[in-house]
């Protein structure tokens, strides 16, 4: 099975967990502006080739300040967006879940990462977004 199918097949685990989990979603748009709510969100490069390859194009340099794909508080690259976005929510009374769900996942990645003798590399979305070269090859 290729690496990209194998992320989008965890993509879909991490969702039912979230969805099971129920946090609530009030639509603020704040998950995508990082510096103004003070959170940072980060990826490794093997999400960072899956949501590079079906992201809708943007703007460089990206900042890290705000996601570019959100438009309107919505996502425009939902389909491909990586862990931590499909993770968090503002919900307080989910956080510790979030937690748990983020830990498990990321540990589920790193393991695909290594099963396939690819290098594990973390780092902010405009790390990735401006160095796009720096996404793992699942070629």
């Amino acid at each position: 099975m290729d690496l990209r199918r194998q992320i989008l097949e965890l993509y879909a685990d991490v969702d039912r967990e979230v969805a099971t989990a129920g946090p609530v979603c009030v639509a603020s748009g704040r998950c995508c502006r990082f510096k103004e709510w003070g959170h940072t969100l980060f990826l490794s490069n093997l999400e960072a080739e899956v949501l590079l390859e079906a992201a809708p194009p943007y703007d460089q340099p990206v900042t890290a300040d705000f996601c570019p794909f959100q438009k309107e508080k919505l996502c425009t690259a939902r389909e491909p967006r990586p862990l931590g976005c499909r993770v968090y929510f503002c919900d307080p009374n989910y956080q510790t879940t979030a937690n748990a769900i983020t830990e498990k996942y990321l540990r589920r990645l790193k393991d695909l990462a290594e099963s396939k003798g690819l290098p594990w590399h973390y780092a902010q979305l405009h790390h990735f977004l401006n160095h796009p070269e720096a996404a793992v090859s699942t070629t």
